[in-house]
């Protein structure tokens, strides 16, 4: 039997319906799906039960889709272990950056079964901490969702990105090749669905940043995002009630998310410290390398609508 965490009804009718999981079959998939990594000798990846289940629930249990996002994952962090390998999350300055509170999670998923909703706030001194640094907590956070959190496995993850605190300052720092990386792991590596994401209280200086940042996103992805000006338009597509207690709702305090995320470094540490046995061997695969260069993480077709905030 396979070793999972079992889902509730809601949510195994979701796996069922939305991901073509068959649970009679999980066993017979996995054990396929493991046959084919201990045949690549380039790969060395866990294999977990809790960790490749999620593989295949996010690809839809399309084995050679699940092969290509398993791939991308461990070929991406080897290639910028600076910015994806975290491994000591007990290291005292990604403590410290993490309880800045740039990057947290809410307790409550959308409507009590729906995704798992991710905070970003611009809550740092730009000339304190490197973005590099800013990233590490958020990779941390999918790295333990993938194995921890069922609403973010089966239902997805949606981003609020509140602009409210940036800065000229911080947008004078962003690292373009960093953000090219950063959407391509979450969109292109990780096995989660990005259900959507919203922009909210988006400063006039932010126009340039925006026609930059947004045009990285694939063209299915671009439809999900939306920009809202206000709080009042974030409330149209999330009610109040599932936001955090200081936009006046009732999805915990920023005190709360913070704890809860020291919680989970704490809980995650052996954990994050077993990643860092797992990657790839370019020397020793067989036929075409993986093109994981910066400027080649994938192409900048498409544009973006025209931006227009208050």
């Amino acid at each position: 039997m396979p070793t999972i965490k079992p889902l509730k009804p809601e949510l195994q009718k979701i796996a069922r319906e939305q991901l073509h999981e068959v649970p009679g079959r999980i066993d017979e998939d996995l054990q396929t799906f493991k046959s084919w990594i201990e045949q690549q000798p380039h790969l060395k990846a866990r294999t977990d039960d809790q960790f490749l289940i999620q593989f295949l629930r996010g690809c839809k249990y399309s084995l050679e889709r699940a092969k290509e996002k398993i791939e991308r994952y461990y070929t991406i962090r080897t290639k910028f272990p600076d910015k994806l390998g975290i491994y000591d999350v007990d290291n005292e300055r990604f403590r410290e950056t993490a309880r800045l509170g740039c990057f947290t999670t809410l307790p409550v998923p959308l409507n009590e079964t729906g995704c798992r909703i991710l905070m970003y706030h611009f809550s740092y001194n730009p000339l304190e901490f490197t973005p590099v640094e800013l990233f590490h907590p958020g990779v941390a956070i999918y790295d333990y969702l993938m194995i921890d959190d069922p609403y973010a496995c089966i239902c997805g993850t949606a981003f609020i990105l509140d602009m409210a605190k940036a800065t000229m300052t911080h947008f004078l720092h962003v690292n373009f090749p960093l953000l090219k990386i950063m959407v391509t792991y979450l969109e292109k590596s990780l096995p989660m669905r990005i259900k959507a994401l919203y922009f909210v209280n988006i400063p006039s200086t932010a126009n340039n940043f925006l026609k930059m940042f947004l045009p990285l996103f694939s063209e299915k992805l671009r439809k999900r995002i939306f920009l809202c000006g206000s709080l009042d338009e974030l409330t149209q597509h999330i009610p109040l009630k599932y936001l955090p207690k200081y936009y006046g709702g009732e999805n915990g305090t920023m005190e709360e998310h913070i704890q809860y995320l020291d919680a989970k470094f704490d809980e995650y540490r052996e954990y994050f410290k077993e990643n860092a046995k797992y990657g790839t061997d370019e020397t020793l695969r067989q036929g075409n390398a993986f093109d994981a260069d910066e400027d080649n993480l994938f192409g900048m077709g498409g544009s973006f609508r025209k931006i227009e905030v208050d």
